[in-house]
């Protein structure tokens, strides 16, 4: 069973929602050739501030940052600091905002000037593939049927999912039960109720699905040095069509 949020409960998850997209329309306004993965944290920490809210990978098991700023073939996880964007990378930016002690939890990938078209079509496989999932977040679906939508999408395209890392539950704790595969067979595992809110993430990668941590603990890479694509929403299962929590202002 997944749990099944309030209306009061949503009030306050729609709010972390609304932090986590301000967030994100900022980061992307700003991220370009020149600018440091370090100076769209303080974009991150500005609004978290500004909002009264309080960020929820800050301190996180030790991590040292607001967001994760993964460059190229960084799957997930990159610590921003003093690296430069160049032109031609692939950015992708991952967040997450508590308001009244509800999480809210999202990401997106996007190109720094121009960008080759393998890693276009990484970025446009990775936000397909998230919004076939949420579309199949319905009442009476299943969880294999979300991660079922993520695998066809990105196998569709040529491409591979990085499995060693999933979506998740979230509410009270940014990772709640239960684990949200990016595969998956139909009809299989828990069924979907309204209220239920899950954070669905694809990571599509170039290459082998294959990945490996460096030393730091938390940089997450693939192992063939390819590039990589994250796209993220934190979304909840209504009597109709799902619900994104996290989406653009």
């Amino acid at each position: 069973m997944i749990a099944q949020r309030s209306q009061d409960e949503l009030r306050h998850m729609r709010a972390a929602g609304r932090v986590v997209a301000e967030m994100h329309e900022r980061i992307r306004a700003a991220a370009a050739p020149g600018v440091t993965t370090a100076h769209l944290d303080g974009i991150g920490r500005d609004v978290i501030d500004r909002r009264g809210a309080r960020s929820n990978f800050l301190g996180y098991h030790g991590y040292p940052a607001v967001i994760c700023a993964s460059v190229n073939e960084v799957v997930i996880h990159g610590i921003p600091g003093p690296q430069v964007l160049q032109e031609g990378d692939l950015l992708s930016v991952d967040c997450g905002a508590i308001v009244q002690g509800w999480h809210a939890d999202a990401a997106f990938s996007m190109g720094i000037g121009e960008i080759d078209d393998e890693s276009r079509r990484l970025i446009e496989t990775a936000d397909a593939a998230l919004a076939a999932a949420i579309g199949a977040m319905l009442p009476a679906n299943h969880l294999g049927d979300v991660g079922h939508a993520i695998e066809h999408v990105v196998r569709g395209a040529g491409f591979s999912g990085a499995r060693d890392y999933c979506g998740h539950g979230i509410g009270r704790q940014m990772h709640e039960d239960p684990d949200v595969h990016n595969y998956g067979r139909p009809g299989k595992g828990p069924r979907l109720r309204p209220g239920n809110v899950l954070a669905i993430e694809p990571m599509v990668c170039a290459g082998r699905s294959a990945t490996v941590v460096r030393d730091d603990g938390w940089t997450v890479v693939t192992t063939d040095r390819r590039r990589a694509a994250h796209a993220e929403h934190t979304v909840l299962v209504t009597d109709s069509v799902a619900e994104v929590l996290t989406g653009r202002l």
